[in-house]
């Protein structure tokens, strides 16, 4: 599988598995189930670890600029994670857009920050090596 495929599918799994893991915390009507702190630090702790997992691995199979990577695995992790929540969380969640950026998508920013950061990392340690 190529990179670009590869980056793709895991920015799908940077939205879903955290998905996912939410699903239980509602019930069918969209009630909260747990409280809402807690649902909030659970997501905010799943999608970390998710995204850093997939990072590792997906930095592992590359064999290029890392740095370069991490800005274009965070920009394009970004948007898929938003058109995503476009598409399926806001009207779930009925959200207007000043809310929900607000209360979700602001954090997504994480998600660009991490991947770079992790870039830097690995090209130290290529050049350290070299």
């Amino acid at each position: 599988m190529n990179d670009s495929i590869r980056t793709l599918l895991y920015g799908i799994l940077t939205w879903l598995i955290p998905f996912l893991i939410a699903l239980p915390c509602y019930s069918s009507d969209g009630v909260i189930l747990i409280d809402q702190q807690v649902f909030k630090s659970i997501m905010i702790v799943t999608g970390s670890l998710t995204g850093a997992i997939l990072l590792v691995h997906l930095f592992r199979v590359m064999r290029w600029r890392y740095f370069q990577a991490g800005w274009l695995i965070g920009i394009s992790w970004l948007a898929i994670n938003l058109t995503l929540d476009f598409i399926i969380l806001i009207p779930m969640s009925n959200l207007d857009i000043p809310s929900y950026f607000t209360q979700i998508g602001m954090r997504y920013l994480s998600i660009p920050i991490m991947s770079v950061m992790a870039g830097v990392v690995a090209d130290h340690a290529v050049q350290s090596r070299a």
